[in-house]
């Protein structure tokens, strides 16, 4: 494995690490911004580790049709990139609620930490 994708693949791991913190904290909007960005690396690591070429982009769903047009089917549903792509700007910035349609709370971390966490585990098979 490249050395580069050893260190995307760090990155995502901490932002996995370091959402778990929140979620414990009960601080929802960084646990579902740091699951974000986990996502966003680990799916950056495999494009790196295959030179298919870095997209400059934070959406998900981007990231899973660059890999599927190349070959590389990810195990995350249209419906949980949508959650996820609604989650990265609203995090970052106090305008409304992180999602359109509700306030973010435990459910809905929990929930984005599994596809996370099914993500990584997917990627991580994919490079072994």
């Amino acid at each position: 494995m490249r050395e580069e994708t050893k260190y995307w693949l760090k990155f995502a791991k901490e932002n996995l690490d370091a959402a778990n913190v929140l979620l414990e904290s009960s601080l929802f909007n960084p646990c579902l911004q740091n699951i974000q960005q986990s996502v966003e690396k680990t799916l950056k690591a495999l494009l790196i580790e295959h030179a298919i070429g870095l997209l400059k982009t934070h959406s998900i769903t981007e990231l899973v049709e660059l890999l599927a047009k190349n070959n590389f089917d990810i195990d995350i549903t249209e419906d949980d990139c949508d959650l996820l792509d609604s989650i990265y700007l609203s995090t970052k910035y106090p305008v409304g609620s992180v999602l359109p349609d509700f306030e973010p709370d435990n459910q809905i971390c929990i929930r984005s930490l599994e596809i996370a966490k099914m993500v990584l585990k997917d990627v991580k098979d994919k490079l072994n």
